[in-house]
């Protein structure tokens, strides 16, 4: 197939419309974390359906000394990568067209939730994505609008936005694309060095301990509710075999079962590799780590039941790269 390059809504507009319209929104810079979004937009929407990626690098976004000129814009490979994903067009709007007149004066505010983590970092940022998102939504008219999970906070305030603002279109997050050795698939990978992207792995390798440790928690915890409160429930439960299960076998077992892993507990697994990662040349120069609820961003405390992220910031040099995880604290998980 031959992705279309449109330039301005009113040639997306014009185009015949017979199934579900699928978008991908973008600030160019492609890669296989985008090509998936593709790919699922195009499952999503069937052969009969349209997929539209958008590609503009969104001003409003972007705070006092962030790297909005130097972030890559690479249109001629993104049309590759979007062909080659089985995208129908590319919309890839001038400023002028996204914002005639120049920046607006009126715009979305994030609310409370983007005042958390990220836009604790980067004050206005929520608030100039939420515009643009809205925007594009208008421009290009879509029935589902596809998102990456990496950018969780986002596409929280995202599905947020739509839902409290009435838009009429349904939102999927899509999990977040690893490289082989761990590290979440960005735009801004390409600007770290050799010696820059070993220590970037701490970001996910932090992850990585604390989803671990909830793991082994989790299952010593079920262990403990299966067995007597006496010396036999610490056999048992060193019987799991696991080195940090066995560590924590004793105190399990003294302990009445509980629930859920420690919240606490799982952060501070993360936090070790970090302060490691923090001694490295370059160091990682960590913003924020935070085990939250996907629904508000507020950090989540013991006995919390449910869905929750694991979120990551740091900086090693001059790139700043987030990534995280989901959990699941409590019985479903």
């Amino acid at each position: 197939m031959t992705t279309a390059l449109l330039r301005t809504a009113e040639a997306l507009h014009a185009r015949a419309r017979v199934g579900r319209r699928a978008v991908v929104m973008t600030m160019g810079a492609l890669h296989e974390g985008h090509a998936t979004l593709i790919r699922t937009a195009r499952e999503i929407v069937g052969r009969d359906g349209e997929v539209v990626v958008t590609v503009f690098v969104n001003p409003l976004q972007f705070g006092a000394g962030e790297d909005l000129d130097r972030y890559p814009r690479t249109l001629d490979a993104d049309l590759k990568i979007a062909e080659q994903a089985g995208a129908d067009a590319v919309f890839a709007p001038f400023a002028d067209e996204v914002y005639p007149g120049g920046e607006p004066q009126v715009r979305i505010s994030a609310g409370p939730m983007g005042e958390r983590l990220e836009g604790a970092s980067r004050p206005g940022h929520f608030d100039g994505v939420l515009t643009v998102v809205a925007k594009l939504l208008h421009l290009t008219r879509p029935d589902v609008a596809l998102y990456g999970q990496k950018d969780a906070q986002q596409l929280a305030l995202i599905r947020r936005m739509v839902r409290d603002l009435n838009f009429g279109v349904e939102i999927v997050g899509v999990p977040t694309i690893r490289e082989e050795d761990g590290l979440a698939l960005s735009s801004r990978n390409r600007y770290l060095s050799a010696v820059e992207r070993r220590t970037a792995l701490a970001l996910s390798q932090a992850l990585f301990a604390g989803r671990d440790r909830h793991a082994a928690q989790e299952a010593l915890r079920a262990r403990a509710r299966e067995v007597p409160a006496t010396r036999a429930r610490a056999e048992a439960l060193s019987a799991i075999g696991e080195s940090r299960a066995a560590a924590d076998a004793h105190a399990v077992a003294k302990a009445a079962p509980a629930t859920t892993s420690v919240p606490a507990d799982v952060v501070a697994a993360a936090r070790i590799v970090l302060e490691d990662a923090a001694r490295l040349k370059p160091p990682l120069e960590v913003d924020y780590l935070a085990l939250v609820d996907p629904s508000d961003f507020t950090e989540i405390s013991d006995g919390f039941t449910g869905e929750a992220v694991l979120a990551v910031a740091a900086r090693v040099g001059t790139t700043r790269l987030i990534d995280n995880l989901p959990l699941t604290f409590g019985a479903a998980s």
